[in-house]
């Protein structure tokens, strides 16, 4: 019996390495072996492959290179940025102003300045987890302490909730706040530009892009008081220490430049994800729920809550499907995620959340197939 391919619906969770990011990389597990702040022969063609990438993540963003500090991911890049932004501008009783839909990597490092004297607020979102311009508006005229920063998404993990930056950015500066962005899952899935977005600092995830994992970057804007976070050597401009990975910051670069070269496929993919959804409906009408914006989400976002079910349970049923849930067993309970909690979803819809995130190479075929498995495994007749 033959066994059908497996199917990949878990794109925001990682990408699979692009081939532009696998060729960049392939000759630097050979050569460009020497450190490159090393001034000879064999530091200066790693120095090459580190500046160039810098280029092409620059370029991705609309940003210089000298704006742009290689760092180990989005989770470091969040914590470098909001550590950074607080401990420059902010001091005991200074408020950090974030979303109630932040990632971990922003929520946690604000509970770590929290115990230094920051004060976090988290603003609330919407039904379709989307934050209100008005509301920051309301936080900022508070006269209870400075602001030093704003910290929102670019664009939520789960929902793919794409949130106003660029409104929010400026209702910051105009009250004297810096803004930081987590961009890790847009990028390389819409345009991201530093300057449209109006951001002062901005993180982003090479796996989330198709790059290799354990490198990332962090947009930090010319002019920026801002305190580096790792300490050590001047490496990255005395901005971040370590010696950085020549392999994996060619391996990012490449697939900043592949990124930027395929942004004009977002509709093919964005096609894909309606049929999706169009499919779920059309088999199991109110019993599937769209979570998040219609509208103003990533295009290969797809998050849905089955009525009545647990996501485990029904990914279970269907191994040879990859996706992600978004709700999870803790000591034997089950409990919905913080963003749909944020969101006001309703348990019974919440429980059964599954996020099916597509990618530049899943098929109509891998969709229609995807969206079968689900119905069959949510017991509904076909």
């Amino acid at each position: 019996m033959t066994v059908p391919d497996p199917i990949y619906l878990d794109h925001n969770a990682s990408t699979p390495l692009c081939a532009a990011a696998r060729a960049a990389m392939l000759p630097l597990l050979d050569d460009a072996f020497g450190n490159p702040s090393s001034g000879h022969w064999a530091g200066r063609p790693a120095r090459g492959a580190v500046e160039r990438a810098r280029a092409e993540v620059a370029a991705l963003l609309g940003a210089e290179p000298d704006e742009i500090i290689f760092t180990s991911g989005g989770s470091e890049g969040n914590n470098a940025a909001l550590a950074g932004l607080w401990r420059t501008r902010g001091g005991p009783g200074s408020r950090i102003i974030i979303s109630a839909v932040e990632h971990p990597a922003v929520v946690e490092p604000c509970r770590r300045l929290a115990r230094e004297g920051a004060r976090v607020v988290a603003l609330p979102v919407d039904a379709r987890g989307l934050v209100d311009p008005a509301d920051l508006a309301r936080e900022l005229a508070r006269g209870d302490g400075a602001v030093a920063l704003v910290s929102v998404m670019h664009a939520n993990n789960e929902t793919g909730a794409l949130q106003p930056v660029a409104a929010l950015a400026r209702l910051a500066h105009a009250a004297g706040a810096l803004f930081h962005t987590d961009a890790a899952q847009s990028c390389g899935k819409v345009p991201v530009e530093a300057d449209s977005l109006g951001v002062d600092l901005l993180s982003l995830a090479g796996h989330k892009l198709y790059g290799p994992k354990g490198i990332g970057a962090l947009y930090v804007r010319r002019g920026t008081p801002w305190t580096p976070l790792i300490l050590g050597a001047a490496h990255e401009g005395g901005r971040r220490a370590g010696t950085e990975s020549a392999l994996l910051c060619a391996g990012l670069g490449a697939a900043a430049v592949a990124a930027a070269a395929t942004l004009p496929d977002r509709e093919a993919v964005r096609r894909l994800r309606d049929a999706l959804w169009d499919r779920l409906r059309a088999a199991l009408g109110d019993d599937v729920v769209l979570l998040g914006p219609r509208v103003e989400r990533l295009p290969n976002t797809l998050y849905v809550g089955f009525r009545g079910h647990f996501g485990g349970d029904l990914l279970a049923r269907c191994p040879e499907l990859a996706a992600s849930t978004g709700a999870a067993c803790h000591d034997g309970g089950r409990k919905l995620s913080a963003t749909l909690r944020a969101m006001g979803v309703p348990p019974e819809v919440g429980l059964g959340a599954v996020r099916l995130s597509l990618g530049r190479d899943n098929t109509a075929e891998e969709v229609a197939r995807a969206a079968e498995m689900l119905i069959a495994a949510a017991g509904a007749e076909r």
